[in-house]
């Protein structure tokens, strides 16, 4: 997926599927088999794409964590990579305001919902649809990410990732 240099990329990525919560704080949760094998499944679809992210903004979680890895050894190149605490205790104006600050023009958020898409339909001038584990919303901001809002970055994209 190749941009123009005014064109940037916002892919943003539900974590796979995690263990329930049991006694576990839910920061600690962790990616069940399934869930690995979808968030591998992430990552070549990201690769099929040719979308190859500068920068990674993941969220601290454990769940999160491990998508990530999963999803970056389909990966041919190594993006900077952020582990955000606000893309786990905040809201879809929290990342609206950090997307802004970012200065690459391909970006992956990886997070929870209901942030994920809450903000996805935010983005989207259509709405947006559910996001399930290991789903992909992927928008087009056309201008540079300051002017990143509401209804700005419509959908090109979507794919729940099942290996």
């Amino acid at each position: 997926m190749s941009t123009s240099t005014s064109e940037r990329t916002l892919v943003l990525l539900r974590h796979a599927k995690a263990e329930d919560p049991g006694a576990l704080p839910d920061q600690q949760r962790s990616l069940t088999k399934r869930g690995l094998v979808d968030a591998a499944a992430a990552g070549a679809w990201l690769a099929e794409q040719g979308i190859a992210p500068q920068l990674v903004l993941c969220s601290p979680a454990r769940r999160t964590k491990e998508t990530w890895h999963q999803v970056a050894g389909a990966l041919t190149e190594a993006p900077e990579v952020a582990y955000v605490e606000e893309l786990y205790s905040g809201g879809p104006w929290e990342l609206l305001e950090l997307l802004r600050t970012v200065t690459v023009a391909t970006v992956l958020v990886i997070g929870h919902n209901p942030t994920l898409e809450l903000l996805a339909a935010l983005l989207d001038p259509e709405g947006g649809d559910r996001m399930r584990t290991a789903s992909f919303s992927v928008h087009a901001q056309a201008g540079p990410w300051a002017d990143l809002g509401a209804r700005t970055a419509p959908v090109t994209a979507t794919h729940v990732s099942r290996g």
